[in-house]
């Protein structure tokens, strides 16, 4: 089992950047693909971004592609999202997710393949 805690958000203006964070506790954090999901209010959950065990593949929801950055440092059981050119549309409750699997290569995008959720941070940019 892990335990997920997420920290970094804030408020910012658009175009700003912030690096959130995920610490994680509990043994075997590399045998964990993760994800970054995000719901706006009145909205539903939505993908924005996933790591393999490793971090050497990635991928990203379209809306955020060129401007997001998901990476983990296994030795510090952390991940993080770095997020430049932020805009007011990307206000939301930011989660970080694990998924604790055999393949290493695997990335996961839906909200029901994670195992664990952390409880949220939020991020707001205003215009």
């Amino acid at each position: 089992q892990v335990q997920l805690v997420e920290s970094g958000g804030g408020l910012v203006q658009a175009g700003d950047s912030l690096r959130l964070s995920c610490a994680a506790s509990g043994r075997t954090f590399s045998r964990y693909a993760m994800g970054w999901f995000r719901q706006a209010p009145g909205k539903e959950r939505d993908f924005v971004a996933a790591i393999t065990w490793s971090g050497g593949s990635t991928a990203y929801a379209d809306s955020v592609k060129g401007r997001f950055t998901i990476s983990r440092d296994n030795a510090k059981n952390t991940l993080y999202l770095q997020m430049n050119s932020l805009k007011p549309q990307d206000t939301a409750v930011y989660y970080c997710a694990a998924k604790f699997t055999s393949d290493s290569g695997r990335r996961y995008y839906r909200e029901i393949e994670y195992d664990y959720w952390g409880q949220g941070t939020q991020v707001t940019v205003s215009s």
